[in-house]
């Protein structure tokens, strides 16, 4: 293919993706950052002295797209592979949920509840036409497996908490692809949860990735945000920056998400505006917590009560050994809402509190004086909500301006979204599009 210039918007893992697999095929290359550093949701930050992820990310063994990229970057052997646990808060008391004896005695529901329970988890391993899934309402897909019970004593409180009141427009396609994630974090050989991080987490991620990118001769524009995007006087995408800046390109790919990627493009069909703006975000809340010891064993613990004001609680220092956090532990609290709730607006400190007063209701053990440190993260869209029908209604990457491009993590239709799957349309979407430009 013969080179062309090609401007990426959004400095995230797919922006860098795109960037790098462009650049392999000999084009000129260059990335857009609005942020000073790229990574966008993958970003890291200091906390109490170390250096660790802004929100929570994993590597499992199943994440072959990750895996590939790290194996580039030379980084594939510095995973470190753990056994994990998970845990249950429900009705005030914390439960381990890590193998099948602990799932056979789990107080809340009975044992018929638990068979159905196992049979829903079994049968959305094991089905193939997820996009059948679409059509099907997740609360009555769940409701038909599981039964009344346990949809309202496990599956309600966890959709809620992952999805807020947006779970009633949210298709069984969402169960489905977090179901199949969830058996893929198994070993098939041993049946235990292995999960995996990268020594210096993504912090170092980033900084090779970056590195391989400079060594392509990308160039990489940080603290560049695009106002606006439409076509100069000779014929070619045109990016204007907020700084003044202004460049054209010969093709144009956004990585932003689409609500504000139809407000950036100037010119496309109302059709295409339309069809960008109907796709429902989910944002969140997350809050880092340095804490002087450990809560509990569990790398996940679930939460059904809805008292608790956040999603769940991950101790990243079951998996992370504490020497890297400076001998302390490391928790997550996140809270997925939608992007117009009003506790965005509520100031850092009002949400320590609300998050910090519930963790120590639910953990009577932990006092002030064991809470070294915390960091509240926040972004308004971070995933696309799986909404009847959803693959069918997603706009086409190519925009009706010539050359303009939005590939996002909206078009992640059958899985949830996390690293592997924003590689995978990285990768699979740009083959597509660099086939079609060649067929032209």
């Amino acid at each position: 293919m013969k080179q062309q210039k090609w401007g990426i918007i959004g400095g995230g893992i797919m922006g860098m993706t795109i960037a790098h697999r462009l650049s392999q095929k000999g084009q000129k290359v260059i990335l857009f950052e609005a942020a000073p550093d790229l990574g966008g949701l993958t970003s890291a930050w200091k906390l109490n002295g170390f250096v660790w992820d802004r929100f929570y990310h994993v590597i499992l063994l199943s994440d072959l797209w990750t895996r590939g990229i790290l194996k580039e970057l030379g980084l594939e052997d510095k995973i470190e592979w753990v056994e994990t646990k998970t845990g249950f808060y429900t009705d005030g008391k914390l439960y381990s949920m890590s193998n099948t004896i602990e799932f056979l005695s789990f107080p809340p529901i009975n044992l018929i509840d638990k068979f159905r329970l196992g049979l829903t988890i079994f049968v959305a391993s094991k089905l193939k036409n997820w996009k059948r899934l679409e059509t099907i309402p997740v609360t009555t897909w769940l409701r038909k497996w599981s039964g009344e019970n346990t949809f309202n004593k496990i599956w309600l409180p966890l959709l809620r908490a992952k999805l807020g009141e947006s779970y009633k427009q949210t298709s069984a396609a969402f169960i489905w692809a977090t179901i199949q994630r969830m058996y893929a974090a198994r070993n098939s050989g041993l049946k235990k949860e292995m999960f995996g991080y990268v020594q210096g987490g993504y912090a170092q991620i980033l900084e090779s990735y970056k590195n391989k990118l400079v060594s392509e001769n990308i160039e990489i524009k940080v603290s560049h945000q695009a106002l606006e995007i439409k076509t100069g006087p000779d014929s070619k995408p045109v990016v204007k920056f907020s700084n003044g800046f202004e460049e054209s390109f010969d093709k144009i790919i956004i990585t932003l998400p689409s609500g504000i990627a139809a407000t950036l493009c100037k010119g496309i069909l109302q059709e295409e505006i339309d069809k960008l703006k109907q796709i429902q975000y989910l944002g969140v809340i997350c809050a880092s917590i340095v804490l002087d010891k450990s809560i509990s064993p569990y790398y996940v613990t679930n939460i059904t009560d809805t008292w608790v004001p956040f999603t769940g609680i991950i101790e990243m220092s079951s998996l992370v050994d504490k020497k890297k956090f400076g001998g302390n532990a490391l928790i997550y609290l996140p809270k997925y809402l939608n992007p117009s709730d009003p506790l965005f607006n509520a100031s850092d400190d009002e949400i320590k509190k609300l998050f910090l007063d519930a963790l120590k209701q639910m953990y009577p053990f932990i006092t002030d004086d064991n809470i070294k440190y915390v960091a509240i993260a926040r972004a308004r869209n971070v995933f696309a909500l799986s909404t009847l029908s959803y693959s069918q209604n997603l706009p086409n990457v190519k925009t009706s301006i010539p050359g303009v491009y939005i590939l996002n993590s909206s078009h992640i239709t059958n899985g949830t979204l996390n690293v592997n799957e924003t590689v995978q349309v990285a990768e699979t979407k740009l083959n597509e599009i660099l086939t079609s430009d060649e067929q032209e």
